[in-house]
């Protein structure tokens, strides 16, 4: 009897997994097809002038100005000093960030002398800072990774703390019981509670930072960037190039956005769908 019972539940199991194996094929075949078909739809649109190519150039025509740009290496003179802008303005406020928020989190008395401080300064539009920081530092690389800095600084900030406070009061409990104080307390308690509202805002910060860095190479201080890439092509009309651009700073989003997610998976297993 239990043998049957056994073999019902393996096969169930199977059953199961053979269903999430075919809804994951499913759902990459889908995430595949709907861009492909919006891409072609473009394309027949534009060659068939149901929009107008000087507004919409066909795809094929931004892939090959794309392919031209990184041939002759216009692309990448662009596309490196954003990342780079990105990956250090953004990882060193996103330290910063998540350390600021553990302490206030785990203080009532930081929490009290930061935390009206930083709800006032957290509402104001990273931009409308970025003149006040031209002023300062002149048009150098500085006012730029301040930028980024400053808006993945409170996205972390908020996030962890909210990250600890949100810890269940149990596993406090339990951490005290099985002697956890001071420096263990933080790391077995603590980090680990608050490192999936870390991760939260760490996605949340990398598209408002790719946002705040394209809008400031819009201005005058940059000459390099995709988001001079886009403003100079816009300002000599060549649409193909503006494209380029837009997909650029798309793909390192998503890139950006895919090493997190699957950091936390290797970070957090717990938390693994």
């Amino acid at each position: 009897m239990s043998t049957t019972r056994r073999d019902r539940t393996e096969a169930a199991v199977r059953a199961q997994r053979t269903k999430e194996a075919r809804l994951r094929r499913r759902d990459l075949a889908l995430a595949i097809a709907s861009p492909v078909l919006l891409l072609v739809l473009w394309e027949v649109c534009a060659r068939a002038l149901i929009i107008d190519p000087r507004f919409f150039p066909a795809p094929t025509r931004i892939l090959q100005t794309g392919i031209e740009m990184a041939a002759s290496g216009e692309l990448w003179s662009h596309a490196g000093p954003t990342l780079a802008r990105l990956l250090v303005g953004g990882g060193l406020g996103a330290v910063a960030g998540v350390v600021v928020g553990l302490l206030m989190g785990s203080s009532r008395a930081l929490n009290a002398a930061l935390g009206p401080l930083f709800a006032a300064l957290y509402p104001l539009p990273k931009i409308a800072i970025f003149p006040i920081l031209l002023m300062i530092f002149g048009p150098t690389e500085v006012p730029k990774l301040l930028a980024v800095f400053i808006t993945t600084f409170f996205i972390l900030q908020i996030n962890t703390v909210s990250g600890v406070w949100a810890i269940d009061p149990k596993l406090h409990e339990a951490g005290r019981a099985y002697g956890a104080r001071g420096f263990n307390r933080f790391r077995h308690v603590i980090l680990p509670g608050a490192l999936p509202f870390v991760f939260s805002g760490l996605r949340t910060a990398t598209g408002t930072a790719v946002v705040v860095i394209t809008a400031v190479e819009f201005t005058g201080a940059s000459t390099t960037g995709l988001g001079y890439l886009i403003w100079n092509s816009w300002q000599l009309f060549i649409p193909e190039k503006l494209y380029v651009g837009l997909v650029v700073i798309g793909v390192i989003g998503a890139a950006l956005t895919f090493v997190i997610t699957r950091s936390e998976t290797l970070l957090l297993p717990w938390r693994r769908r």
